[in-house]
């Protein structure tokens, strides 16, 4: 096997490290990928921080675009050189009661890309092969990335809020870029909240499409039916069941949360309700990759070499990217 280059969360906390080791042999059910674009996601920085459960020492990244370069035994419907996928959920037990009913995404033994098994953040990496996607050929490697999870987790919490023709998305970064677009394209209204101040992320809102962008302390032109909150910030729950009509949904798309502040039962009342997104299916990637294709998604990113992956997760953490930002192995400064 050839020797693999990587960034590496040795603990939480810390910041990641180069590392240079033999690339791991791709066991049964498993392909070794080489890794052409690996998207930096807010939850890579929950793990570097510590904020959910991951297995230390761990390479993170789950927005991976590669190509495969050997292929474990007992794997059909694969060849070398094609290009494939990997999103965040790696693996599912497929026995419990949440696989068995179609819910892997709740399954009780998972597996995390660049959580609890190595990501993206590297040259190589080996992924369970039934979870890796086909990616339409319209998208380069780099377009493709941001897709793998601020797509799908959008996709995802989109399908939550059922037929809403009225949605406010709150916090506009990789997953907000791109579940506008796909909102409009299916002829909903989209109004954006951002930081206070943010004109910056405002104005990239108006262009994708939304019909107004403001701080989140602004209420909207009208009522939502549906509010989607992509910030880590729990007092936007009370913020955005203010904003939504009644019986409308309030969704939230993170996999963390500072702690949701009280509110009185008020702003609930009259059948509105509050919902989490958790993980992805694999059926979430077939229908929304078949849906990125027949909009015209297009994604903004901005590229950072491998080596630079610290760089790159400040700036997502600062707010400093609009849309998204993309590791690209082997790519120079």
């Amino acid at each position: 096997m050839p020797q693999m280059k990587a960034m590496i969360a040795q603990r939480a906390g810390a910041p990641l490290q180069p590392i240079v080791r033999a690339a791991p042999d791709p066991a049964a059910g498993e392909l070794l990928i080489e890794v052409a674009a690996c998207g930096v996601c807010r939850t890579d920085l929950h793990v570097v921080d510590g904020d959910i459960a991951a297995a230390y020492p761990i390479i993170p990244g789950h927005e991976i675009v590669g190509r495969i370069v050997a292929i474990g035994p007992a794997v059909e419907g694969f060849g070398l050189g094609q290009r494939v996928g990997v999103p965040w959920l790696g693996f599912s037990c497929g026995g419990c009661r949440y696989c068995l009913s179609g819910r892997e995404n709740l399954c009780d033994w998972p597996q995390f890309t660049g959580c609890t098994r190595d990501g993206g953040y590297a040259t190589h990496v080996v992924a369970d092969a039934r979870y890796c996607f086909t990616i339409p050929s319209r998208f380069s490697d780099i377009e493709a990335a941001p897709l793998l999870c601020a797509g799908l987790i959008g996709w995802r919490a989109l399908r939550l809020a059922g037929d809403a023709p009225a949605i406010g998305l709150y916090g506009f970064g990789a997953a907000a870029h791109i579940l506008t677009q796909v909102a409009a394209w299916q002829g909903r209204k989209v109004y954006a909240f951002t930081r206070p101040g943010d004109a910056s992320s405002q104005d990239f809102a108006l262009s994708l499409g939304c019909r107004w962008a403001g701080s989140s302390g602004e209420p909207p032109p009208e009522p939502l039916d549906a509010a989607l909150i992509f910030a880590p910030v729990g007092a936007l729950v009370p913020a955005a069941l203010k904003a939504v009509r009644k019986g409308g949904r309030v969704i939230c798309a993170g996999i963390h949360m500072s702690d949701i502040p009280g509110f009185p039962y008020a702003d609930l009342w009259e059948e509105r309700s509050i919902l989490s997104v958790s993980n992805l299916t694999r059926e979430d990637g077939l229908s929304f990759f078949e849906i990125a294709d027949r909009a015209g998604i297009r994604t903004t990113t901005h590229i950072f070499p491998l080596d630079r992956a610290n760089d790159a997760l400040a700036a997502v953490r600062e707010g400093r990217i609009d849309g998204a930002a993309v590791l690209v192995p082997g790519r120079e400064d």
